[in-house]
């Protein structure tokens, strides 16, 4: 299994999940006043969101660590 492609899936899925809940939370905050859970919903994956994309983003700088030759950059 390849965790960097299945990491890069999960956190495509939680931004749209994470979208939605900040969709319905402005839909339900026109409709009146919303209930806690609703205002709370989009934190669970926005905190998940972050662990993703640090493990993203921290991955390029691993792979130089490793000795991993850069591609198209500027050497």
């Amino acid at each position: 299994m390849d965790w960097n492609r299945t990491i890069r899936q999960v956190h495509r899925w939680l931004s749209i999940i994470f979208t939605a809940t900040v969709v319905a939370n402005f839909v339900a905050m026109a409709l009146g006043e919303p209930p806690s859970w609703v205002v709370y919903s989009p934190l669970l994956p926005l905190f998940l969101l972050l662990f993703t994309g640090l493990y993203l983003f921290a991955l390029p700088y691993a792979a130089i660590g490793r000795g991993a030759r850069r591609t198209g950059g500027y050497e």
